[in-house]
């Protein structure tokens, strides 16, 4: 599950980030908030400016992580752009989110190779930066970024910026199939996935599910009842696909 720290408001974090702990969740995506989050689509873009508004930082995000930490084990993934960590410092950021309990960082606009000193940090840290495949992204690329991949890879369902969607592409199943073939690390999708069902039909081929727009919503509407309740429809419908 994804969440935008600071959405709906900075206060209710920590209780959204305690239900998607207790409904299940395996990793959380916990994402920093950004000005110009380009990758996202309307509704987790909405989010992020509910939370600039708030005045959240990436600090503020380590810091709600930290004591999220005191309750719950749950691994935690960043979801952040690379602004937000140039101007944090990442001489500063890679010990502070170490010691806020962060075990990966996806850097959505950081490709392989796309900065070798950047990478090198974060290759001599316990962090695991996770690399995102598309389906445009040419078999050998593929090879290579899964070749330097650690925790787990992220593959882009479908083309376009993040959002809930009715249905899935027919392809992804082989897609994710071949991609797996080629990785020594867990394979995980997302964007558009957003009901039980597809779920359940990504996690009968995947090693993992991300939601984020779909949550967003449900927060929305329920806060973090809404947010315990989908997570554990998420949770039932993927274990009765996988068994």
């Amino acid at each position: 599950p994804y969440l935008t720290c600071g959405f709906p408001e900075p206060s209710a974090t920590p209780a959204i980030l305690d239900a998607l702990a207790e409904g299940g969740a395996d990793i959380i995506e916990l994402g920093v908030p950004f000005s110009d989050p380009v990758a996202d689509g309307p509704t987790i873009q909405r989010s992020s400016q509910i939370a600039l508004e708030h005045g959240v930082t990436l600090a503020d995000t380590l810091r709600i992580l930290g004591e999220f930490r005191k309750r719950h084990d749950t691994a935690v993934v960043l979801f952040t752009y690379l602004n937000p960590l140039l101007r944090y410092g990442v001489e500063r950021f890679v010990p502070d989110a170490v010691s806020a309990g962060v075990h990966g960082v996806l850097l959505t606009d950081l490709p392989v190779g796309g900065d070798d000193e950047l990478e090198a940090a974060f290759a001599a840290s316990p962090l695991r930066l996770i690399r995102l495949v598309a389906p445009t992204t040419p078999p050998e690329r593929a090879r290579a970024i899964a070749a330097n991949a650690r925790g787990f890879i992220y593959y882009i369902a479908r083309m376009g910026v993040t959002g809930a969607s009715s249905e899935l592409r027919a392809s992804l199943i082989d897609e994710v199939a071949a991609l797996r073939a080629v990785s020594d690390v867990p394979v995980a999708v997302g964007f558009g996935i957003s009901t039980p069902e597809q779920a359940a039909l990504v996690a009968g081929v995947a090693d993992g599910v991300i939601v984020g727009s779909a949550l967003i919503a449900a927060i929305e509407g329920g806060g973090a009842a809404a947010a315990r309740e989908m997570m554990r429809s998420m949770r039932l419908a993927m274990d009765g696909a996988t068994r």
